[in-house]
């Protein structure tokens, strides 16, 4: 793809480079500005396309979609996947936010920049998918479906997330929230997420995208915003006003149908925790009426990335019912 110039300020159109190489062939790099961010994405598909936005999530970055960008523009959206807030080449925000609220208000903010309209899609993985369901819910009038992954709404695993043995895989959590996380957050410590929270993951795989993690953190403040999430997660003093409206909707339940996804491997969040025996109830009860719940076999926490073929079928039905 050669490149393709706008100003990204509602036109449907970002700066776009053409990306050839392995099996992101057909994908293209670009920046868009938006809620006074100058964001990069990948993208794929028509530029006239209805837009798929595509949200990652930690330790992870735009890449993690490399397999589903293609799928979705075979089908005719224009696929586009950003860099979030923080995460290199997107800029670090001025004001520091990071809590839920500013991540929803992100996501609205970039479907008014790629001149979307309401047939739109919103998709996102672990803190994408947290953002997923504030946009979705703060506008629903912009997004016709939603698709989440990993990470399902905070009142549906609250009451499992005090148990011991999640407790043990939400350490990195408590650790975020002390002076000591700027020093442990380094290629070893990301590695070793990725293994146990995906641990049929091929290591090459593996090592592909631990690459693609470190690079989004070249710089101690992109570190210091990756952790910026978690302290915001947990510390309310950390919000800012100006994200008010997007907090209270990232915590209700929607309007917008939305198919979660979650692996049945995944040593991030259990599976045992969110979907005990396969039992979805709990999770439908916190997502708006006409939702789907579904746990992928052989799977982890990077489920897209680890069942590519699986995760896209589902998603592609989800989204053309």
């Amino acid at each position: 793809m050669g490149e393709n110039r706008g100003n990204g300020q509602g036109n449907g159109q970002g700066k776009e480079q053409g990306n050839g190489q392995g099996h992101e062939r057909g994908i293209a790099r670009g920046t868009v500005e938006a809620n006074g961010l100058e964001f990069a994405y990948l993208a794929a598909g028509p530029e006239d396309g209805p837009l798929a936005l595509c949200l990652h999530g930690f330790p992870d970055s735009a890449h993690t979609w490399r397999y589903l960008l293609p799928e979705l523009a075979g089908a005719g959206y224009r696929a586009v996947a950003p860099f979030t807030r923080g995460y290199a080449p997107t800029g670090i925000p001025a004001d520091g936010a990071y809590q839920t609220g500013a991540l929803a208000a992100d996501a609205v903010a970039l479907h008014k920049a790629l001149g979307a309209d309401s047939d739109a899609v919103i998709i996102g993985h672990d803190w994408g998918a947290f953002a997923t369901y504030g946009a979705a819910a703060f506008a629903p009038a912009l997004w016709r479906r939603a698709v989440t992954l990993a990470v399902p709404p905070m009142n549906a695993m609250l009451s499992s997330f005090f148990t011991y043995e999640q407790l043990k895989r939400s350490f990195y959590i408590f650790l975020f929230q002390t002076p000591l996380a700027e020093m442990a957050l380094d290629r070893s410590f990301v590695d070793g997420l990725w293994r146990d929270w995906s641990p049929g993951y091929a290591a090459d795989a593996r090592a592909e995208d631990v690459g693609h993690v470190m690079d989004c953190l070249a710089t101690p403040e992109n570190t210091a915003a990756a952790i910026g999430y978690y302290r915001a997660m947990l510390d309310g003093s950390r919000h800012i006003d100006r994200y008010a409206a997007e907090q209270e909707a990232a915590a209700g339940q929607g309007e917008r149908p939305v198919l979660y996804l979650h692996g049945a491997d995944d040593g991030c969040l259990g599976a045992d925790a969110v979907l005990p025996g396969g039992d979805n109830a709990a999770v439908l009860a916190q997502l708006p009426p006409g939702s789907r719940a579904e746990v992928v076999p052989d799977a982890g926490h990077f489920l897209q990335l680890e069942r590519p073929a699986d995760v896209n079928t589902r998603i592609m039905a989800w989204l053309t019912e």
